[in-house]
């Protein structure tokens, strides 16, 4: 940990430093001196950056191995990065989540829309599983520890996996940091209980940022034959027998997700309703539709198709082609629910595939919801990557 005094960063004079006064958390190579001395900083290096004038403007977080070299963690410029510094931003973010929940399962920390740039925290009660995805914080995991600990969190998993880490230069090891953590986990959601593989699932092991649109379906969903796709652990389809579907086919790639959904069915009470079949999407779509198979209510929630700006053109063309085949299995008088996590890919771009995949399929795209994440996955409005979420309802 840095202490005091910190080393001096500047910016360029052709950056704009009003805007990051005004809230911008990041600043690109181009925008900061970058001098000997400042390349030789190791990766997460905390240091007081200063306008060109060389006024300072705050505390940030250096990585000269990143295009976002500088990060800024407080606009104060006498905070000291700490334990207690720490402890106080955890405490904001779960005070919040304290109102918004009644039982302490959400995401707790969501990167810099809660002064915390590039640490992701989900909580599951008194285990937290965190993504540290910026060198700072990968240097103090242990004061994030003890903070963690100071909140009732018990026990801690890293993940390391993907690729914004390796974007930071960082290596891809995690594991189990305090305490003990086994065999997935009971996670009790919208009505149902979902079964979360903490160290070997996807991300953090559950997908909280769907839990408003799990709901939407869910009130749509009485009585209803549903298609999940996509489905990871049964994110919308056990919500939507909760709600009372008639019933619920899960299609994922994945054998062990698949299982833990099936799992997550059990332990809901929902098993007799529930089927899951195993494949890729876009071929089970189209043996679907051979089949004749329809339902009254399709998802499709794949992952990031555009995670960067350089697959966003093919991200859209692969969000059309779902909207073109999921269409034809929705019922007369259904619904399909379409979803994207990709943050290069915005709700404008989104919209329109989708309409034009639909129209394709010979559907007519009424849209009758648009959804997002959940609160707890707060957005800083001039950072359009918090607010990566779109889900989408039409009437085709």
């Amino acid at each position: 940990m840095e202490h005091a005094p910190y080393p001096t960063v500047r910016l360029r004079p052709k950056a704009n430093a009003r805007t990051i006064r005004h809230g911008f958390p990041w600043i690109y190579e181009d925008e900061l001196v970058v001098d000997r001395r400042t390349r030789a900083m190791p990766g997460g290096t905390i240091a007081l950056l200063e306008d060109a004038e060389r006024q300072p403007m705050g505390v940030v977080a250096v990585n000269p191995a990143s295009k976002i070299i500088a990060r800024m963690l407080d606009p104060d410029p006498e905070a000291r990065i700490d334990t207690a510094w720490l402890a106080a931003r955890l405490t904001r973010a779960a005070d919040l989540r304290g109102r918004l929940f009644d039982a302490p399962f959400y995401r707790l920390v969501h990167a810099e829309a809660d002064g915390l740039p590039g640490l992701v925290i989900d909580r599951f009660g008194e285990v937290a599983v965190v993504q540290p995805n910026a060198a700072w914080i990968d240097r103090l995991l242990d004061p994030l520890c003890d903070a963690l600990n100071g909140l009732g969190v018990a026990r801690v998993v890293k993940n390391a996996a993907g690729r914004t880490r390796a974007l930071e230069g960082l290596d891809d090891a995690g594991g189990v940091l305090r305490g003990h953590v086994e065999g997935p986990l009971p996670v009790p959601m919208n009505g149902a209980t979902y079964m979360a593989d903490l160290l070997g699932g996807q991300k953090t092991g559950l997908y909280f940022d769907q839990r408003d649109n799990h709901a939407t379906v869910a009130r749509l969903a009485r009585g209803a034959r549903v298609l999940d796709v996509f489905s990871h652990v049964g994110g919308f389809s056990l919500a939507a027998l909760a709600g009372g579907a008639a019933s619920a086919l899960a299609v994922d790639g994945s054998a062990p997700a698949l299982e833990l959904a099936r799992a997550g069915a059990e332990a809901s009470g929902l098993a007799g309703r529930f089927e899951t079949r195993q494949g890729d999407a876009f071929a089970t779509l189209e043996a679907l539709a051979d089949e004749t198979a329809r339902f009254d209510i399709v998802i499709c929630d794949p992952p990031a198709f555009a995670p960067s700006k350089q697959a966003r053109d093919a991200g859209l063309r692969a969000y059309e082609r779902i909207a073109r085949l999921a269409t034809p299995l929705v019922a007369p008088g259904g619904f399909l629910v379409l979803c994207s996590c990709s943050h290069a890919v915005d709700l404008a771009a989104f919209r329109v595939a989708c309409g034009r995949g639909i129209g394709r399929a010979g559907g007519t795209p009424r849209l009758l919801h648009t959804g997002f994440a959940g609160p707890d996955h707060p957005q800083l409005p001039h950072l359009p990557e918090s607010g990566y979420l779109k889900a989408l309802v039409f009437a085709p």
